[in-house]
C-alpha cells in the first residue's frame, strides 16, 4: 500500500473513531434523543448499552494490529444493523448510518490480508 493511501486509511479510522465513539457517548450517558430511538426500538436499555459497547469495542479493534479488520467488520455490521432498524422501525433517517457503515466498510476491506493471510 502506498502513502497516500496510508495516510487516507488512517484518516478514514481517525474519522470512523470520532463518529462511533461520540455515538457511543450518548448511548451511555443516556442522551434524550438516544433513548428515544431506542425506545422506539422496544428492547430497552440492555441494548442501548450493548450497542454502545460493540461501538467502543469496534474502534478499539480499529488501531489494534492485525485486528483493523475485525474492528471494520464489525461497525459495518452495527451500521447494517441500524439501517435496517430505520427501514423497518424508525423511518427514513438511515443515511448516517449508510454512510457509516460504507466506510467501515472501507477499512475492513482495506485490512481483508489480515484475514486472506496475504
Amino acid at each position: 500500500m502506498n502513502t497516500v493511501l496510508k495516510i487516507g486509511l488512517i484518516g478514514l479510522k481517525v474519522l470512523l473513531s470520532a463518529f462511533f465513539l461520540f455515538a457511543a457517548y450518548g448511548k451511555f450517558t443516556g442522551e434524550a434523543m438516544v433513548v428515544g430511538v431506542f425506545d422506539q426500538i422496544g428492547w430497552g436499555d440492555w441494548f442501548r448499552y450493548f450497542a454502545g459497547a460493540v461501538q467502543v469495542t469496534g474502534v478499539l479493534l480499529l488501531w489494534v494490529p492485525g485486528r483493523q479488520v475485525f474492528g471494520g467488520l464489525l461497525l459495518a455490521g452495527t451500521m447494517a444493523g441500524a439501517v435496517m432498524f430505520h427501514i423497518l422501525v424508525l423511518g427514513p433517517s438511515m443515511v448516517p448510518a449508510l454512510v457509516a457503515g460504507l466506510l467501515a466498510a472501507t477499512v475492513a476491506f482495506a485490512h481483508r490480508d489480515q484475514i486472506l493471510g496475504r
